[in-house]
């Protein structure tokens, strides 16, 4: 797919590639019953298996603590040291860490502790090609986001954070997914046209279902009311890229060029650019 390795670059370049991909053997087909299949218990231990024997131990300790008294509390206090062990002390262990994130984030129910977690799992999902971990990790996010909005259904970030789950954590063998999650964010954007993250996600649900007609507009809306949007300006180029407009291709890869020093992202973009002479 042409310049499929810049929106991936960009989603590491904005979000850290901070989940590894799964062993083509851990890789269970169907999306649906892979995310059924994938068991986050036992990806546990085996990150465990993977400690010295003295963190080993504090690991089991803070997961053993909770025996009496106030039982909710000691269990959010011990889901906050097993999340922050997992994100200071291992290196690639984002899952373990946002895990634990995201039980304390049920227990406490508060508004912003749910969409902060659902938030991370939604970033890092976009990287993530192993069809089993993208929909758990979309799952997980659906759910974060789903309790957050019963507390505040009148935030429209959340509810554009859920319709992105939809979008994102589809694999090609549900489309209609997509679609879902594009029409949770329109309900967003009919109300509040000027709203960017809306017309964002909904750009980049375009590109994603490869409606790049309504998905050009939308980015191009981003990027006059948001000069300084890489995500835009990148997907503007990915767009004509894909509709064969060369010429406009060219010209937003160029305005990214002048919007980021990261050397990797600016290596991409160089590669694009020469491929389109």
């Amino acid at each position: 797919m042409a310049g499929a390795g810049i929106l991936i670059l960009v989603v590491f370049y904005f979000f850290g590639n901070t989940v590894p991909p799964l062993k083509k053997s851990d890789s269970v087909s169907g999306s649906q019953e892979s995310a059924k299949a994938l068991d986050i218990k036992a990806i546990l231990e085996v990150s465990k298996s993977k400690l010295s024997p003295s963190r080993l131990a504090y690991v089991n300790r803070l997961e053993n603590s909770v025996v009496r008294g106030d039982v909710k509390n000691q269990q959010i206090e011990s889901y906050h040291l097993l999340s922050d062990f997992w994100k200071d002390s291992v290196q690639n262990a984002f899952l373990p860490s946002v895990y634990y994130l995201s039980e304390a984030a049920k227990l406490e129910n508060s508004e912003k502790s749910l969409t902060f977690a659902a938030q991370l799992f939604l970033s890092n999902l976009r990287g993530q090609d192993n069809p089993a971990l993208r929909s758990w990790m979309a799952n997980q996010s659906r759910d974060l986001f789903e309790r957050a909005e019963k507390l505040n259904p009148a935030n429209d970030s959340t509810v554009i954070g859920l319709g992105a789950t939809y979008i994102f954590g589809s694999s090609g063998q549900e489309p209609m997914d997509v679609m879902k999650g594009i029409q949770k964010i329109l309900e967003v954007a009919r109300r509040d046209s000027l709203n960017l993250y809306a017309q964002l996600m909904l750009g980049l649900g375009g590109i994603e279902s490869g409606q790049y007609d309504k998905a050009i507009p939308r980015l191009l809306m981003v990027a006059r009311h948001d000069p300084a949007n890489l995500e835009a300006i990148l997907s503007l180029g990915e767009a004509y890229e894909r509709t064969g407009e060369k010429e406009a291709a060219r010209k937003w890869y160029m305005v990214a060029k002048k919007e980021t020093d990261n050397p990797d992202l600016v290596k991409a973009i160089n590669e694009r650019l020469e491929s389109l002479k």
